[in-house]
């Protein structure tokens, strides 16, 4: 039986590591397929793609797109998606640019409480490539500069939605990132759906052209992965399931997977899509 993984970052957006070493790690923790999904970018795709051509794994192209709806950030993943898209390229480049602007005003916002924070502490913490400046990276910076004791700690205080530095960015509808991704080749999937919304929502995002949705994360409950399930199944929906993995600070690639029979019919579906990685 297969081992799978459909959520997985690298350093192309927040990930700890290069996409040839997310491949790797995928290899030694067992995983058979996994899917590189990086926030707003495809950059680390090709690279991870002829990575796994050596390597005793299939990758999947991916991306997870950031969007808002109503006063919700809701993410939608992309499989099987062209990373030449020039849909998925032209909002990469896009998304760099708020990103980049989003981080520096932050930074702004924890220097005026007296946090002694430098934009190009959260340049260093992200890396040279990295294509999607977020969040974790300013976490990193205050982590690695002591202005907090653990990582979360920077969420808590400082980042998360409503925080005393928290800055609100533009980001496209639920209905723009379904239409991108299928003008990318793609199947668009909801990723971890806040179950608060989940059933007023769900409808809404099928008729917008959603394929699926991500059931099977790490700490989910069992009854609350079957109430997606079974809400996919009805509306006709993909099951997808993943680790949302961003590097081995918090566990080991693998530890986590979703067996075949769960998301078989997404596999099938992405057979013979053209991602122009051939």
């Amino acid at each position: 039986m297969k081992r799978i993984d459909l959520h997985i970052h690298s350093r192309a957006s927040d990930g700890h590591l290069a996409p040839t070493a997310v491949v790797d790690a995928a290899v030694a923790g067992r995983l058979d397929v996994v899917a590189l999904t990086d926030h707003d970018t495809v950059a680390g795709v090709r690279e991870a793609c002829e990575a796994a051509r050596e390597r005793p794994i299939r990758v999947i192209p991916g991306i997870e797109v950031s969007t808002r709806h109503h006063d919700a950030e809701i993410h939608v993943l992309g499989y099987f998606v062209d990373p030449g898209s020039p849909a998925l390229v032209g909002h990469g480049e896009a998304a760099r640019e708020r990103r980049h602007d989003r981080a520096r005003r932050m930074v702004g916002r924890l220097q005026e409480q007296g946090v002694r924070l430098d934009f190009e502490d959260v340049l260093r913490e992200a890396g040279p490539d990295t294509a999607s400046i977020g969040r974790p990276h300013i976490a990193r910076a205050l982590l690695a500069g002591g202005h907090t004791r653990f990582y979360g700690e920077a969420f808590d205080r400082y980042l998360a939605d409503g925080g005393s530095a928290f800055v609100l960015t533009e980001f496209p509808t639920v209905r723009e990132a379904i239409d991108m991704i299928h003008a990318g080749g793609g199947l668009a999937v909801w990723a971890h759906p806040p179950l608060e919304m989940f059933d007023s929502e769900v409808r809404t995002f099928a008729g917008w052209g959603l394929d699926g949705v991500e059931c099977f994360r790490p700490n989910t409950p069992p009854a609350e992965s079957l109430l997606f399930e079974t809400a996919a199944r009805a509306l006709g929906l993909l099951r997808s399931g993943g680790s949302d993995w961003h590097g081995p600070h918090r566990s080991q690639l693998g530890q986590f997977a979703v067996r075949e029979e769960d998301v078989l019919e997404l596999l099938d579906a992405g057979v013979g899509r053209p991602t122009g990685l051939d």
